[in-house]
């Protein structure tokens, strides 16, 4: 089992859900963020003072899947949250050591 991490602009969330949907994907947490990669924030011009944005707002999506979709659900969140812009965001693969449903005590697949 793995867990795929992706960092994406908030406004491409509901491209990247409904994408995921159709492949299976049962369940997927979302956590707002901020941060900043090789762009370093940005300068913006407000009421004709410039200010820079340090920490740009991002999304976190975490998805637990099995080995044999990793590639399926990278590649599928990759076309969805592409706009070919900088900032379109990273996506991250950690190997799940267990997984348990607490309410009915399933452990690793059968708990995802």
């Amino acid at each position: 089992m793995k867990l795929v991490t992706a960092v994406i602009k908030p406004f491409k969330l509901e491209d990247v859900r409904a994408a995921l949907t159709p492949l299976g994907v049962q369940g997927l947490t979302v956590s707002e963020v901020k941060g900043f990669g090789r762009q370093k924030g940005q300068t913006e011009i407000y009421r004709g003072a410039e200010y820079v944005v340090s920490f740009l707002p991002k999304v976190k999506i975490e998805i637990a899947v099995a080995d044999e979709m990793v590639d399926t659900v990278i590649e599928t969140i990759a076309t969805a949250a592409k706009t070919g812009k900088i900032g379109d965001g990273k996506i991250f693969v950690t190997e799940i050591a267990k997984v348990v449903r607490i309410r009915t005590g399933e452990v690793d697949a059968d708990a995802i």
